[in-house]
């Protein structure tokens, strides 16, 4: 099975783990804390059973690192060359608030590189998938998947728009945004939960997607791949190529989605350096 058709095996995969979330919605469900004080429900463990059995079956060499298993020595992670990435439950602050805005994230990583990603949103059967060597795709229920595409500039009639967690921000953040405006004028606000922030970058709704605040590794790898096969990039406040090392923290440093090719791209990374 070449990495296509490992990818649309995935994106079933995806959403079958977005079916067994859905009872839980809005239920009331028991809401415990891990030791990092996240939160956790029975739907994160559903999801995550669901795709680690799905992995399994459909790449059993392949191994998998979780959010719900990721107590996993380094000494065994530095080995992998090619491994899953995956959040059962992306948002499960939002699950737990009755919003839409949750999702289940798969990705494929090789040597640190993100190969593809699917991204499922179980309230409404939305599926974003991609790679950079793949393209990308949005798939709505009963329909053909159609390609999407990052967009190099606003529309002739619109503001530069800003994707922004609704939950999570930083002093640094909060600066690179109030610098952002002499550089490309006045900037919408765009605010959503889970890695849907990503998604809209990458079908054209929106400019770019600063994160100078926490993340982990499984919040952001599958879309990340979205965001590549539709033709974006994300980067380190280094400046180099956002990737997936083995390493002891499964925390990400800060880092920069956004359009490849846009023509204001060097002024709002020197910008965003700067802070």
């Amino acid at each position: 099975m070449n990495d296509l058709q490992l990818m649309h095996e995935v994106v079933k995969l995806a959403q079958l783990a977005g079916e067994a979330i859905l009872p839980f919605w809005r239920s009331g469900v028991a809401v415990t804390n891990k030791a990092d004080d996240s939160p956790v429900t029975a739907a994160d463990l559903a999801a995550h059973r669901i795709i680690a059995d799905g992995l399994q079956v459909l790449a059993p060499q392949i191994p998998v690192l979780s959010e719900e298993d990721c107590n996993i020595p380094l000494a065994t992670r530095e080995g992998w060359s090619r491994w899953w990435l995956v959040d059962p439950l992306d948002g499960t602050k939002e699950f737990i608030a009755g919003s839409e805005e949750f999702t289940v994230n798969i990705a494929l990583i090789e040597n640190g590189e993100v190969v593809f990603g699917a991204v499922s949103m179980p309230t409404n059967g939305r599926c974003y998938f991609g790679g950079r060597d793949l393209g990308a795709w949005r798939a709505e229920p009963q329909a053909e998947p159609r390609s999407i595409h990052v967009r190099n500039a606003p529309p002739a009639d619109g503001r530069f728009t800003v994707v922004a967690s609704r939950r999570h921000t930083s002093p640094e953040q909060e600066a690179l945004l109030a610098g952002l405006g002499a550089e490309v004028g006045a900037l919408e606000l765009a605010n959503i939960g889970s890695s849907l922030k990503f998604c809209l970058l990458a079908e054209g709704a929106a400019d770019f997607y600063p994160r100078l605040a926490p993340t982990s590794q499984w919040d952001t790898a599958a879309a990340q791949g979205v965001v590549e096969g539709a033709g974006g990039e994300v980067i380190g406040l280094d400046g180099q190529a956002f990737r997936y090392p083995a390493r002891e923290s499964l925390l990400n440093p800060f880092f920069l989605a956004l359009p490849a090719k846009a023509p204001w791209r060097q002024n709002v990374i020197a910008a965003a350096i700067g802070q």
